[in-house]
């Protein structure tokens, strides 16, 4: 039996799919510490959290991995991901000074089902099912917007003080644009390396494959929290 070499890129990149799906996201107690007791502006320890949070928001990056997997020009990846940046900027910033309830485990059910469709979109899926490509900008746009709400959520769990709360707001969804730049930053590196292989392409219909598991396995995680909570 001949055995198949997996490359080493693929390797980490199924090792992030599946400790994805086995931790998503939360709030450690340092943070819930922190957040349940800050009085008035605190730019600087937001900021940060908001780093933090997107670095180890892997249902996030799970989303932008399968976003930017074909994309090889750098305006277009700009592109792509300033359309969920915009999204998730003013759902989160909405959601939070509104104070717009959602369900956390709805939402979140929602952003694993966001992570399905881009790797059946990598796969060809619409076009070869439906006979019709969605508009991916679009399409990225409005999963941004799922995906700031599911940031806001996380957030509204903490009665926070008013004053200086949209200044804070402002630093937290900096660190999380800060986290997304460096985490996107380590992938795209490690793709640009795997590109030089004739490997990246054999190996893409696995990859995304996992991609729509790891997000079927969070939708199922979070509707399991929606129906016993």
């Amino acid at each position: 039996m001949k055995l198949v070499k997996i490359p080493t890129p693929i390797i980490f990149i199924l090792c992030f799919l599946f400790s994805a799906s086995a931790y998503a996201h939360g709030v450690d107690e340092e943070t819930q510490s922190f957040l349940t007791t800050n009085k008035g502006v605190a730019f600087g320890p937001f900021l940060y959290i908001g780093a933090k949070h997107m670095i180890t928001g892997y249902d996030h990056l799970l989303f932008l991995v399968g976003v930017i997997f074909f994309l090889y020009r750098t305006k277009e990846i700009i592109t792509y991901v300033t359309f969920f940046t915009i999204g998730h900027s003013i759902t989160l910033l909405v959601g939070v000074m509104a104070d717009i309830n959602v369900n956390a485990y709805l939402i979140d059910a929602i952003i694993g089902l966001s992570i399905v469709y881009k790797g059946f979109d990598n796969l060809g899926g619409f076009k070869k099912i439906f006979g019709k490509q969605p508009n991916t900008k679009g399409a990225v746009l409005i999963f941004g917007l799922f995906h700031g709400f599911g940031l806001a959520t996380k957030l509204q769990g903490f009665e926070f003080d008013k004053e200086g709360l949209f200044t804070n707001l402002l630093g937290f969804n900096l660190g999380v644009e800060i986290g997304q730049f460096l985490a996107l930053g380590f992938v795209l590196l490690l793709l640009t390396f795997w590109r030089q292989y004739t490997s990246y392409l054999k190996f893409s219909k696995l990859t995304n494959i996992l991609l729509m598991a790891a997000g079927f396995l969070l939708f199922g995680y979070q509707l399991t929290g929606y129906f016993i909570s």
